[in-house]
């Protein structure tokens, strides 16, 4: 599952930079961005996301903790944590961004980018997690 949520991960970001581009675009470039419909499919694509993020973050929990009667407090679970928070946060600035609000724009984008690049080393630890959990099998 997170494999399949970094590469939404990557498409919402490329939706992200379209949306930018449209935005700065003039004339008949930007008629053409526009039919595109980034924005829309940028949000839509976020809002899966970050659905998917909070259940995999409280499915991987429970899993853990039926399978071992514990969590394991380490760098996965901390940063699977920091994420989901991450996620919330940047979500919750789509209000302001529809006002225009750059500074939430660019709140936005950092957010996301540290998500992306805990993402991507979240999910290499979790293959190494689930490597240990079948050599013990």
């Amino acid at each position: 599952m997170m494999w399949a949520l970094v590469l939404i991960s990557l498409y919402a970001a490329y939706l992200g930079l379209q949306v930018q581009r449209t935005r700065s675009a003039q004339g008949d470039e930007k008629k053409e961005l526009i039919k595109g419909r980034y924005n829309v499919r940028h949000y839509q694509i976020g809002s899966i996301l970050l659905a998917l993020m909070v259940m995999g973050s409280i499915g991987g929990m429970a899993v853990t903790y039926i399978n071992n009667g514990k969590l394991f407090v380490g760098p996965h679970l901390l940063a699977g944590l920091g994420m989901t928070g991450l996620i919330a946060a940047s979500a919750s600035l789509s209000p302001f961004m529809q006002k225009g609000a750059n500074w939430a724009r660019m709140t936005h984008i950092v957010l996301n980018f540290s998500i992306l690049g805990l993402f991507t080393w979240q999910a290499i630890t979790g293959v190494q997690i689930v490597q240990k959990i079948l050599t013990k099998a």
